[in-house]
């Protein structure tokens, strides 16, 4: 058996080479170029809203966000007005504290006076008042 030898034509450079490189260079040029294209992207207007969305408002939506704005310094003043109660029935609870504990320091380990009685109700209905105070869930105003 003879081997025939088969004669191939002479070898070219690869065109795929060249495209990979054009390609590769497209690539960049459109990376480089997409912070230019995002830019003037931003800075058109969009087009497809409506006119009401950039309209100035009129005298009823003027009166409406006066009253939303009213109704919401009267929530914040009386938050301010029963912090500033809070603050004060603290105060007061922790001074008839201290003297219920003097008064039952004096009287000794096994006696109440009535006195001193009439004080630890008035410090539990003053706790309770407080922790009331305090657990109010006041709303903000609807802003329908």
């Amino acid at each position: 058996m003879r081997i025939q030898r088969i004669p191939f034509p002479k070898m070219r450079p690869l065109p795929w080479l060249k495209t990979r490189q054009v390609g590769i260079f497209a690539g960049l040029v459109a990376v480089a170029m997409i912070p230019l294209v995002g830019k003037a992207l931003l800075q058109n207007s969009p087009r497809n809203l409506p006119e009401f969305i950039n309209r100035l408002p009129d005298a009823n939506d003027q009166a409406k966000m006066r009253q939303q704005q009213m109704s919401q310094q009267d929530f914040e003043a009386a938050n301010a007005l029963r912090n500033k109660q809070v603050s004060e029935q603290t105060a007061k609870l922790l001074k008839l504290a201290n003297d219920l504990k003097v008064e039952v320091d004096k009287a000794g380990k096994d006696t109440l006076s009535l006195n001193a009685i009439r004080k630890a109700d008035a410090i539990e209905k003053l706790a309770h008042n407080i922790k009331e105070k305090m657990t109010v869930q006041a709303t903000t105003p609807s802003t329908n």
